[in-house]
């Protein structure tokens, strides 16, 4: 289970990162702890997925970044700002995912399969 839910996680980092960066700029560090407090600790991104995706994004023109000093004994972080492409971006996905995901209920809702197995039906007496 925990490989299924890397691999949904990673095709989907791109678009969480744009949604949490469409309500304000953060360094990366802040767009992880986001992403993690919006879905109650279920998803959790490390730098080896967190800082790839950043720098995909601001190499294809979807965020910048800048570096910012914080004060006097704290190093400068570089702070991602979702650009107007990246607002275009993000909607685009997310009707794209919103999509996909009503096609995977569609079909997932039709099965009617007990939430666990061992579930005994509701079987009444005759």
């Amino acid at each position: 289970m925990a490989n299924e839910k890397r691999e949904l996680l990673k095709g989907s980092t791109p678009s969480l990162i744009l949604a949490v960066l469409a309500d304000a700029p953060r360094h990366g560090y802040a767009v992880a702890r986001e992403i993690e407090r919006r879905t109650d600790s279920a998803l959790s991104l490390g730098e080896g997925s967190l800082y790839p995706a950043l720098l995909a994004l601001e190499q294809s023109g979807l965020v910048t970044g800048a570096w910012e000093t914080r004060s006097a004994n704290g190093p400068a972080r570089k702070v991602y700002t979702i650009t107007e492409a990246g607002t275009a971006e993000l909607a685009r996905r997310t009707r794209d995912w919103r999509a996909f995901a009503q096609s995977i209920e569609r079909v997932l809702g039709t099965l009617g399969v007990p939430e666990s197995k061992g579930a005994e039906p509701d079987v009444q007496p005759a």
